[in-house]
């Protein structure tokens, strides 16, 4: 079903939302931003349509409310194992394709990835629905039209915001409120971005192969990679973590366990006992998360892993760009075939 709204309707509506959701989407945080005074745009929790910015791209995605930056697993309170309660209201998402996109893949690593599913990924998944933002435009850095992730349907409502109205389609019952019982009806279909302007030719995943992985080019990116990890932060498919045995209390009755998450690119990530440690070159790294995204990963599953949102080469601070280390691969492929 389709409604066209006003602005005062929209906000009477996501009033009435509020009261059984949490509402989360691309909020402005004031003075957080990487330079003074300077602000940043990320996935947070919202009450009013003002608070939402559409105008700018996200600095994170909205994957840290399916998998928190520190997550307590269980406590060791004197001997016993007792795991923690969370907030258990509904949570619905404010998200453009790419990011919806984004967490179907991250839905795979963690609950179609064998036969375990990940119980406390899972217990979050179960409270999420999701609004997809209408994304026509998209932005400087998107190349989600060539990794496929242009488009998303199986949503719970779609979005359009267009100056003092918004239309709306609503797929789930459950978010027909009484608000809209008194709007106007209407025929809406949500349209998906066609053409970006960064463009990625993906490397065929049979042309991949082992003389790939001592190319200099891999040796470009450890002169310019800090191995700082931003770009894995920001990314809404890395789903790596690392485990911590934390002692709260001075008398040793208290210790949980967390999990925060940890990246390829970040230094110690792959350090083994004994002071083995694979992947020590930052473009060594470079390459492992190239492979996984763009070729690993689709092996496994028919679908690349980047969905193409451009977030790791916005927030690089030296400037290194995935979506041109993939078509220069691209272009390596394509030169040793010729030989």
């Amino acid at each position: 079903m389709g409604y066209e709204l006003t602005q005062q309707e929209m906000k009477a509506y996501f009033k009435t939302l509020t009261k059984q959701y949490r509402l989360v989407g691309p909020i402005r945080e004031k003075a957080k931003g990487s330079f003074s005074d300077t602000d940043k745009i990320v996935y947070g929790v919202f009450e009013d349509i003002e608070d939402l910015v559409l105008e700018e791209k996200a600095f994170y995605s909205p994957k840290e409310f399916l998998m928190p930056i520190r997550e307590t697993l269980f406590h060791f309170i004197d001997g016993q194992i007792v795991e923690p309660k969370i907030d258990t209201k509904p949570i619905l998402i404010f998200a453009r394709p790419c990011d919806l996109n984004g967490i179907r893949r991250l839905d795979t690593i963690f609950l179609k990835n064998g036969d375990i599913k990940d119980a406390y990924y899972e217990r979050r998944r179960q409270l999420v629905k999701y609004v997809m933002i209408e994304c026509r435009e998209g932005f400087d850095t998107c190349f989600c039209v060539s990794m496929g992730s242009n488009t998303y349907t199986d949503y719970e409502a779609a979005i359009r915001f267009e100056g003092d109205h918004s239309l709306l389609e609503v797929v789930d019952s459950t978010l027909v409120t009484q608000d809209l019982s008194r709007v106007r009806k209407t025929d809406f279909v949500p349209e998906y971005i066609k053409e970006n302007k960064v463009k990625v030719e993906i490397p065929p995943t049979d042309k991949v192969n082992k003389s790939l992985f001592e190319h200099p080019l891999w040796k470009e990116y450890t002169r310019r990679c800090i191995a700082c990890g931003r770009c894995n932060t920001s990314c809404i498919t890395c789903s790596c973590f690392t485990m911590q045995d934390v002692e709260v209390s001075d008398d040793g009755l208290l210790d949980e366990r967390r999990r925060v998450w940890a990246s390829c690119h970040i230094k110690g990530y792959t350090d083994m006992a004994g002071g083995h440690g694979f992947r020590k070159q930052n473009g060594e790294r470079m390459r492992f998360k190239t492979m996984h995204k763009i070729n690993d990963y689709h092996k496994r599953f028919g679908e690349h892993m980047c969905v193409g949102c451009g977030r790791c080469d916005d927030v690089c601070p030296e400037y290194i760009s995935f979506s041109k280390c993939i078509n220069k691969l691209s272009e390596i492929i394509k030169e040793e075939s010729h030989e």
